[in-house]
């Protein structure tokens, strides 16, 4: 069962989180290889968005935040994106697109930042949005401050969140056809909570860096390798790194599978398009057919139901499957 644990370091200003999804990771590469349109992801793919999902399961439970969590790469190779989505209850989806053939390319750079100009966006999208308020968005590069290419997806986000939170980060991350894991460390922020969304204080800025009790377990954190990360249960990891110091747990949490998509929002986007182009598809194809790019789900509509969708008739729902 995929799991999240949080810790605390008793008595030092840092704090971790490990989770490892299994049962939750293999839902997406399955649904996505059932796909008869688009097939597997190659296996470069399924690495990244592996490291994605870990990554973004561990920043929404980071945060004090009553919304999702995207987070999302967009490439300029042949990977052009990337998107997993982490509701507040740890439901996520995951998916990715690739353009055109993915060749030989299989590293960090080679499939999302060719001609460094990819970019990663984390976004918090508010459950109940206030009149006129709007998502935030943080946006980096995928290089470093000199411009030169990062080679792991990790020193991304250890960069963003430098940025975005002025906090000390190390990320671990690592995945395979069943898991994918992630492990972070980061220092306690001065004042509050710290959140994505918040301005970071000058307070933590002055202390980036300067935390020797922070340095010391990001060095063991460190140490951690993908094998590890991926083949042994939490307590083990744990107890290997950390042995010396007091751990404080909590109670694990439970990611799991869902997807937001659903035959009213797929009608409104088929209204969207206009009368005369859903009739040009009609005559073309006899139905209107659309995919969920997350789940795999097919939404097909004949002549009777996308006059519905327009007359304002309400379509009848289709049987509920387990996960609608």
């Amino acid at each position: 069962m995929s799991q999240l644990h949080k810790f605390l370091f008793d008595g030092l200003p840092v704090r971790g989180m490990l989770v490892q999804l299994t049962d939750v990771w293999q839902e997406v590469l399955k649904r996505r290889a059932a796909n008869v349109e688009t097939g597997p992801y190659a296996e470069p793919v399924r690495h990244l968005l592996g490291e994605m999902t870990a990554a973004a399961v561990l920043m929404q439970s980071n945060i004090k935040f009553n919304g999702a969590l995207v987070m999302q790469i967009f490439g300029d190779g042949p990977l052009k994106l990337a998107v997993v989505e982490v509701n507040p209850n740890l439901s996520l989806r995951a998916t990715a697109k690739v353009v055109g053939e993915l060749g030989e390319a299989s590293t960090f750079p080679e499939m999302v930042n060719v001609n460094n100009e990819g970019k990663c966006a984390i976004t918090l999208d508010p459950l109940n949005k206030m009149p006129g308020q709007q998502a935030y968005q943080g946006v980096v590069p995928l290089f470093d401050d000199q411009r030169n290419k990062l080679d792991k997806f990790s020193d991304v986000l250890q960069h963003y969140m430098l940025q975005s939170e002025q906090l000390d980060t190390t990320l671990v991350l690592a995945a395979n056809d069943t898991t994918a894991a992630g492990l972070l460390i980061q220092r306690l922020p001065i004042k509050g909570e710290g959140n994505l969304a918040a301005k970071a204080t000058m307070e933590d800025e002055d202390e980036i860096g300067r935390s020797e009790d922070y340095n010391r377990i990001s060095i063991l954190a460190s140490s951690l390798t993908s094998d590890e990360l991926l083949n042994l249960d939490a307590e083990t990891i744990l107890r290997r790194l950390f042995w010396e110091e007091k751990l404080v747990r909590f109670e694990p949490l439970i990611p799991s599978f869902a997807c937001s998509c659903s035959r009213e929002r797929v009608s409104n986007m088929i209204r969207s398009l206009g009368t005369e182009e859903v009739e040009s598809i009609l005559a073309e194809r006899g139905e209107v057919e659309v995919g969920c790019d997350f789940c795999g789900e097919q939404y097909r509509y004949d002549a009777v139901d996308a006059a519905q969708i327009f007359t304002g008739t309400p379509t009848p729902p289709p049987a509920p499957s387990s996960l609608q």
